[in-house]
């Protein structure tokens, strides 16, 4: 019996397409996770892109909205300021209005109070102040002058400021600058 046969069963084909079919399935599932992460990777980037984009416009929309407030904002100080100085206008005109008859009524005293040979070159009033330059006969007919505006209910504290002798005018004429201030009389009881 001699014949012995040996039966060899190679096994290395079966294991390399089993390895081989191993790696195929490998690949196939590496490129699957990859393109499946791809998918996943492109739609968040879409999705943030987008919000980003979003925001951008909310953004802008609210920068227009702003330079429109902005702007707004300086054309309401425009016209507050406008409206201050109608205010202020308004405020003048009647203070005008309403110190009218006492203007008249100063000038009237000034006339009254004019002593003989004293003549007002200038009046210049600031606030209740009226600075008066003028000439006189002489420094005697100054006194005079001084003397009504004491006595007149509208006019108080008369001050000299300048006397100066000009003999252009006359042999003892001066010129003068005096300040008074104008009053409103008290009304008697």
């Amino acid at each position: 019996m001699g014949v012995s046969h040996d039966i060899r069963i190679n096994l290395l084909p079966w294991r390399e397409e089993l390895r081989e079919k191993k790696k195929q399935e490998f690949l196939n599932v590496m490129i699957s996770v990859l393109f499946v992460a791809g998918i996943i990777i492109f739609s968040v980037d879409r999705h943030y892109s987008g919000e980003i984009e979003n925001q951008k416009s909310r953004n802008d929309f609210l920068k227009r909205e702003i330079t429109l407030v902005e702007e707004r904002i300086k054309e309401i100080k425009l016209l507050q300021q406008k409206r201050n100085e109608l205010l202020a206008r308004m405020k003048v005109i009647q203070e005008l209005q309403g110190n009218r008859p006492i203007i008249v009524r100063v000038f009237d005293e000034l006339a009254r109070s004019l002593a003989p040979f004293v003549f007002f070159r200038s009046l210049e009033m600031n606030g209740s102040e009226l600075a008066i330059r003028g000439f006189a006969e002489s420094n005697n007919r100054i006194s005079t002058q001084l003397r009504n505006f004491s006595e007149s209910g509208w006019f108080e504290r008369p001050n000299v400021t300048e006397i100066k002798a000009d003999p252009t005018l006359g042999p003892q004429a001066s010129q003068f600058s005096l300040t008074v201030v104008q009053t409103t009389p008290k009304k008697e009881e």
